[in-house]
C-alpha cells in the first residue's frame, strides 16, 4: 500500500454567468509611449510632434525617408528618379532575394535610398534620402547606382545636391560589389565638384561604415543632427584594436564638431530653413 496518496482536487472553471468574464480586458495601444535613447525619459508619442524630437534633451528619433521628404521639400515638388532599377543577388548570397522581398513588402520601398529632384523654398535641388528601416540603410549595388545617377543628373542639370545619410555601411550580402560603390560614388562626387556645384550632406543617426568612409564626408558643407551617431568601425572594435578606452561622447555629432569633421549641428525643426539659406547663398540669392 502506498504511503502517500495524491489528493484529488476539484477543478474550478470560470462560470459563463460571471459578469466580470464578459467585460473586455483593459489594453494599452501599441506605440503610445517612446523611451528616449539619450536621456532615457518616457515620452508620450504625440508629444514628439512631426519632427520626432525629444522635448527634454533634443534627441532626434529616426525618421523614414517619406517623413524626411515631407519635412524638407516644398509640397508636390518632388519627382522621384530610378525607382525601377532591378535588384539582383550579385554574389548569390543564400536567402538574399527573400530578405529583399520581405524588406520591400515591410517598408514599401524599392531600396534603402530614394533620389529625385524637388524644391526647398522654391529653390531647385537634387535630393537623396537614405532609410535605415531597409536593411539598416546598408549600401548595395542599387543604392550605389541610384546615388551615382543622382550626382550625374545634378551635374548635367547644374543643380546642387543634398544627401541625408542614415546607414550601417556596406551591405555584407553583396561583398566586394558593395565596397566598389564607395569608389563609384566618389568619382561622381568629384565630377560634380569640378563644375563648381554645391554638395551638402546631412548626417543623421546612424551614419557609419563605408558610407562615412566615402560620400558622407565629402560634402562641401557637412551638417549633422544633434546626438547622431557618426563613425566608421564600432566602438567596441576600436577599443579592442587600440586597447584604450574611448571618451563617452565618442562618435557623437557633438564630438565630431569639436574635432572639425562636422561644420554645424542643426536642430531638426531648423534644418529646412538652414538648407534654404545655404542654397540661396550659393546661388547668389538673398535670405
Amino acid at each position: 500500500m502506498a504511503l502517500f496518496k495524491k489528493k484529488k482536487y476539484i477543478k474550478l472553471t470560470p462560470s459563463s454567468n460571471n459578469k466580470e468574464d464578459k467585460q473586455p480586458k483593459p489594453s494599452v495601444p501599441d506605440n503610445l509611449w517612446e523611451k528616449c535613447p539619450s536621456c532615457k525619459k518616457i515620452i508620450y508619442t504625440k508629444d514628439l510632434g512631426t519632427t520626432k524630437t525629444c522635448q527634454h534633451c533634443g534627441y532626434c528619433f529616426r525618421l523614414d525617408c517619406r517623413e524626411r521628404l515631407f519635412m524638407t521639400v516644398d509640397e508636390h515638388s518632388f519627382e522621384e528618379w530610378d525607382s525601377d532599377i532591378k535588384v539582383v543577388n550579385p554574389i548569390s548570397f543564400p536567402g538574399y532575394e527573400e530578405k529583399l522581398k520581405k524588406m520591400q513588402a515591410t517598408t514599401g520601398l524599392h531600396e534603402a535610398v530614394i533620389t529625385g529632384q524637388g524644391t526647398i523654398e522654391q529653390q531647385p535641388v537634387v535630393i537623396a534620402i537614405m532609410d535605415s528601416q531597409f536593411i539598416m540603410g546598408s549600401m548595395g549595388h542599387v543604392v550605389g547606382e541610384k546615388i551615382t545617377r543622382a550626382f550625374e543628373r545634378a551635374t548635367d542639370l547644374k543643380l546642387p545636391i543634398i544627401i541625408f545619410t542614415a546607414s550601417g555601411g556596406a551591405r555584407m550580402q553583396e561583398g566586394i560589389i558593395s565596397l566598389m560603390q564607395m569608389a563609384k560614388i566618389s568619382a561622381a562626387v568629384k565630377r560634380h565638384a569640378k563644375q563648381g556645384l554645391l554638395y551638402i550632406t546631412v548626417l543623421t543617426d546612424p551614419t557609419t561604415g563605408g558610407v562615412t568612409a566615402s560620400f558622407a564626408m565629402q560634402g562641401d558643407i557637412i551638417l549633422a543632427e544633434p546626438q547622431a551617431t557618426i563613425g566608421f568601425a564600432g566602438r567596441r572594435v576600436i577599443e579592442q584594436t587600440i586597447r584604450q578606452e574611448l571618451p563617452e561622447e565618442f562618435q557623437k555629432a557633438e564630438f565630431l564638431l569639436k574635432k572639425g569633421f562636422v561644420d554645424k549641428i542643426v536642430a531638426r525643426h531648423e534644418l529646412t530653413k538652414i538648407l534654404a539659406q545655404l542654397l540661396a547663398f550659393h546661388q547668389g540669392g538673398n535670405r
